[in-house]
């Protein structure tokens, strides 16, 4: 089989890069500044059925893959990475898609679809970080489902989700990848609080929030997918997924940064000549465009290697990996080659150089995807 991009795809491309470039622009800098998500903007992405590419036709989605979400994540990036984080309101529906029960998908996926209600996802934890092992939130069996305790930290969508799929240890007397499982938390739920976390140095206008659960109680049918002790192998399939979206964001950015880059040196002139006739300028350029290409490559490789039914964790890492170290030395560039100007906010380039970083962080920092990538080697 030989991979190659559909007509359908390209034109989902096509459509997600023309609602992008006549949307984002208009509220990126405000947003950035206030710290402020864009709800209409996330109305009319839903409308526009950007919200449900991977959902099933039969909740109200497209039906298409992990590789259609993440190329239409690179094009809202490429134009603005804060405000093109609306996309992650679907965040947490890949685990109802593929592990929540009949009656959890009709109840939730149709509104995520549509646009018109946000998920989240809560697994990290202030004393936790990456080791998903020692979260210690706990889901405790009450007479009619659960009792949730605990708090979360740095959780995408987190005051403003209308609902979280929430990691607990449910099980903490069985084996290590048995004690976990995922929980289904509404905002309305008696003692869910969350507090959105400001002055973050990018991505600003996309909510993070700390999450706390002071007995929080949830009927059975809550439990994602009906069987206790599935938590485990649940998140690490949500990693192989939004490790690929993350991917796509790193390309996103770099692209973004470097669309500027080209745009100012063929403006600017310097010592009687064009900015973009020095070849030392010429050959930035050239590398940055090279490391950006081989990037997107490899998510896309990963991308549709999922959507063919491998997953492939070294690739998948790799991909994150590379991504993230594109991102941040395509925006170091490309602010370097706006000299003074690309220091001052009224130049775009100064928020994709404070953008960029977080790909190298979230979703697996980038030591973890080398830890990952080692494991695979060598085992």
């Amino acid at each position: 089989m030989e991979y190659t991009l559909s007509d359908d795809q390209r034109n989902i491309v096509e459509a997600a890069r023309k609602f992008a470039t006549k949307e984002f622009p208009q509220v990126a800098r405000e947003c950035d500044r206030d710290e402020k998500f864009p709800r209409e903007l996330w109305q009319k992405a839903g409308e526009l059925g950007f919200m449900g590419i991977f959902i099933s036709p039969e909740y109200g989605g497209l039906g298409l893959g992990i590789l259609e979400h993440a190329m239409v994540m690179e094009e809202f990036w490429r134009v603005d990475p804060g405000v093109g984080n609306i996309l992650l309101a679907v965040f947490g529906a890949e685990i109802l898609g593929a592990f929540g029960t009949a009656e959890q998908k009709q109840k939730y996926l149709p509104a995520i679809a549509e646009g018109k209600a946000i998920m989240g996802c809560a697994i990290t934890e202030p004393n936790a970080g990456s080791d998903i092992f020692g979260v210690k939130t706990r889901a405790a069996r009450t007479e009619n489902g659960y009792r949730i305790s605990g708090t979360k930290q740095f959780i995408t969508n987190g005051s403003i989700a209308d609902f979280l799929v929430v990691f607990c240890l449910t099980n903490p007397d069985a084996e290590p990848t048995k004690q976990f499982s995922f929980v289904m938390i509404e905002r309305d739920r008696k003692g869910f609080t969350s507090s959105k976390l400001t002055g973050k140095m990018g991505i600003r206008a996309s909510d993070t929030a700390e999450l706390s659960f002071d007995e929080v109680e949830v009927p059975a049918e809550n439990l994602i997918g009906g069987k206790e002790g599935q938590g485990f192998r649940q998140v690490m399939h949500l990693f192989n997924l939004n490790r690929i979206v993350a991917a796509a964001q790193g390309v996103g950015v770099a692209q973004g940064a470097l669309d500027k880059a080209i745009s100012y040196v063929k403006e600017r002139s310097q010592f009687g000549s064009p900015l973009a006739s020095f070849q030392g300028l010429q050959f930035k350029l050239a590398e940055m465009a090279a490391d950006i290409e081989s990037a997107r490559l490899l998510y896309h490789k990963a991308a549709w290697s999922v959507d063919n039914g491998t997953i492939d964790r070294k690739l998948i890492s790799i991909a994150k990996l590379l991504s993230g170290k594109t991102a941040v030395r395509v925006t170091d560039e490309a602010l370097q080659l706006h000299g003074g100007y690309g220091y001052m906010a009224e130049y775009d380039v100064e928020r994709f150089y404070r953008d960029a970083k977080i790909v190298e962080i979230y979703e697996g920092t980038k030591e973890i995807e080398k830890v990952t990538i080692a494991r695979e080697l060598l085992k």
